[in-house]
């Protein structure tokens, strides 16, 4: 019996108690359904999304403030696709378009610098958000801009980091299913850490066979009533993670407190570029007044992004809210617990 048929099995034959495990990763949120992995798994275990989309959790300030340096400073906004159509206070980027803003999509960071190097006429601002993943490549860009010795790129940052928010959410579930890619940089020491604090999980990669080997592996470990951490990613998560991408980061970014979108500010949970780096610091750059955003009241995002409903529970749902004409970011972001719902037609609660 190879590994995939041994987890099928596990699976099918569990009769233990019931838990509840969060995905903190939307990748694993849109896997875990493109797969079909919920339809395998025992009435017993329950899957909840948690704050895994960096684009969900990028509170709605940010998206004023990149609108703001869209059309009041007359900057080129370079942005990964998912953030333009995510509502601000009154306009999102897209429809900031249509008032004249400059908005670009790019695939990465570097793609940014390398815009602002070819028009250097342009002041061009990348709206850096994203988990310990991507950080790496915005100090990247940065570092290609020294480099390049311009003085008209700069970064707009809404990057976080995953364990403030594992803390945050430790009391509404029973054990994580840990995202690969975010430990595959940060390594397992805040996993392992947690453990200490009772809190288990399971650090996952995502393939079906992955995802399926990281739930099997939860099922036979929680009913022993012990915390516990189990890597089943080793081909790609070491304990130490990338010392050389932890480096770089530490020696061009800092820690600061950070408000997620439906969870509030938590501490030391955002990244910021030192002092060092003002010069790159779209805030400071353009001295952008504090902006304080205001959601739709109906929207349940922040609800969903905590676990506490499923998207169906959320009245606009399918209603005034759709992939087409979304009023949340979790219906936006291609890895949105809402957009995952909607795209596979899930009828569970």
């Amino acid at each position: 019996m190879d590994g995939l048929e041994k987890a099928k099995k596990i699976l099918a034959e569990y009769d233990g108690p019931s838990f509840r495990i969060m995905e903190v990763c939307g990748t694993h949120t849109h896997e875990i359904f493109r797969q079909g992995v919920r339809k395998m798994l025992p009435e017993q275990i329950q899957m909840i999304s948690g704050p895994g989309c960096p684009v969900c959790v990028t509170p709605v300030g940010f998206i004023d403030e990149a609108v703001y340096l869209a059309l009041e400073k007359g900057c080129t906004v370079c942005t990964f696709g998912d953030l333009v159509r995510v509502p601000g206070t009154e306009l999102s980027l897209q429809l900031a378009r249509g008032k004249g803003a400059k908005v670009k999509v790019v695939y990465s960071p570097p793609d940014a610098e390398a815009y602002a190097k070819e028009h250097p006429e342009e002041q061009v601002v990348f709206l850096s958000v994203g988990f310990e993943t991507t950080t790496p490549s915005s100090c990247i860009a940065v570092r290609n801009a020294v480099r390049d010795d311009l003085t008209n790129f700069s970064l707009l940052t809404a990057n976080k980091t995953m364990p403030a928010a594992y803390d945050a959410m430790k009391d509404s579930t029973d054990l994580f299913l840990y995202p690969g890619h975010v430990h595959a940089i940060s390594g397992t020491k805040a996993c392992e850490d947690l453990v200490k604090e009772g809190v288990s999980g399971v650090c996952a990669g995502f393939t079906g066979k992955e995802l399926l080997t990281a739930l099997a592996i939860a099922a036979v470990e929680f009913p022993k009533g012990k915390p516990f951490f189990r890597n089943a990613y080793p081909r790609v998560v070491r304990p130490e993670g990338s010392p050389a991408a932890q480096a770089m980061v530490a020696d061009m970014m800092e820690p600061e407190d950070a408000e997620w979108r439906g969870i509030g500010v938590l501490p030391a949970s955002g990244m910021r570029l030192r002092e060092e780096y003002a010069d790159y610091d779209a805030r400071k750059k353009y001295d952008i007044p504090a902006i304080q955003g205001h959601g739709n009241p109906a929207c349940r995002c922040g609800t969903v992004l905590k676990g506490e409903i499923t998207p169906r529970q959320c009245p606009l749902f399918r209603k005034a809210c759709t992939p087409e004409h979304p009023v949340g970011a979790c219906m936006v972001s291609s890895e949105g617990a809402c957009s995952a719902w909607y795209l596979y037609n899930n009828k569970e609660d």
